[in-house]
């Protein structure tokens, strides 16, 4: 349903306050919209019109109250007892893919290397950039083809693959910080590492976009690595079940998949929730799993291995809401 939720003049400064233009949906199962196919009900969903339509939702949305954003929810659990406030659903939304002859502002190019700027908005789902990369014969993000998510994830968590990392082609960011003020910030204002992205005096915001320097090359070859990439993925990975991809990050100088295996945890199941045989790093719904039972095996996994190695493992995934 379409809701005009209209602002106060007081939240505005004063003068006509807009009508939002997206749609509110209503303590909506969660289970839609996270690649888990698992969880709980947001209390409120809103699906912006677009940037400038986000933007007055968050003004306008008191700050004693939560926001989450969403992509295609590839990394996320909402526990049972569902979420409070409001959940914005940015993929298929924030979708602008383009060419930039933008450089004010900008770090400066390589001087040794033809380069081009891609502006990408975070709803765009990683793949498609990797994909618009290709056809423009820009190379070097090829890897994003194996990201399961949106752009604005990619960012938020360095996402990487196959030996290369998002971070590795940014060179400068947008945001949109809690009091609905858009920022452009540049990599030196960050702390980022291995799945890690932090702001160096930490606020609350949000990644909306960001432009990516590409090498110019040879589109074909690109587009041959990315048919590459993605048959490995398929053979590799079990994407005939609903998954949250890696729940796990490696550990230095190890792998999660292999800590797991060892542990003997392939195919270890609760509920409908199982560690994949295909690949241990992997927790797979087999049938009407629960977020509870998702997030009873992550943790039997973490104590487990914790047990065995003495290795602790850290989640790649985000879990939000409240325990049944």
């Amino acid at each position: 349903m379409r809701h005009d939720y209209r602002m106060s003049e007081m939240d505005l400064g004063g003068g006509a306050a807009p009508v939002l233009r997206g749609r509110f949906l209503y303590n909506e199962p969660m289970k839609k919209h996270v690649s888990w196919r698992a969880g709980g009900a947001a209390q409120r969903v809103y699906i912006p019109a677009d940037l400038e339509d986000l933007i007055w939702l968050v003004r306008s949305v008191p700050m004693r109250e939560a926001i989450h954003i969403v992509g295609l929810g590839s990394n996320l659990l909402v526990r049972d007892g569902g979420v409070a406030g409001v959940v914005i659903l940015l993929h298929g939304v924030l979708k602008k893919l383009a060419i930039e002859s933008r450089t004010h502002g900008l770090p400066p190019a390589p001087e040794d290397a033809d380069t081009a700027l891609v502006y990408a908005q975070a709803g765009v789902a990683s793949p498609k950039l990797a994909r618009f990369a290709a056809n423009h014969d820009l190379v070097g993000g090829e890897f994003w083809a194996g990201i399961p998510g949106t752009v604005g994830g990619a960012i938020a968590m360095n996402a990487g693959c196959y030996g290369s990392e998002t971070w590795d082609r940014l060179v400068q960011v947008q945001t949109l910080d809690r009091q609905g003020q858009l920022n452009e910030r540049l990599p030196d204002e960050y702390v980022t590492g291995y799945r890690h992205v932090a702001l160096k005096h930490p606020q609350q915001e949000w990644f909306i976009g960001g432009w990516f320097r590409l090498v110019r090359g040879d589109g074909a070859a690109a587009r041959e690595t990315i048919k590459t990439l993605l048959k490995k993925r398929i053979e590799s990975q079990p994407l005939n079940l609903p998954n949250a991809g890696s729940v796990f990050r490696n550990p230095p100088g190890d792998y999660a998949a292999r800590l797991i295996e060892v542990c003997g945890l392939k195919g270890f199941r609760i509920g409908g929730a199982q560690v994949s045989d295909k690949h241990a790093n992997f927790i797979v719904n087999v049938g009407n799993a629960t977020a509870t039972d998702i997030e009873r095996l992550i943790e039997h996994v973490e104590d487990s291995v914790e047990a065995r190695t003495n290795v602790r493992l850290i989640r790649e995934v985000r879990i939000i809401g409240e325990r049944q």
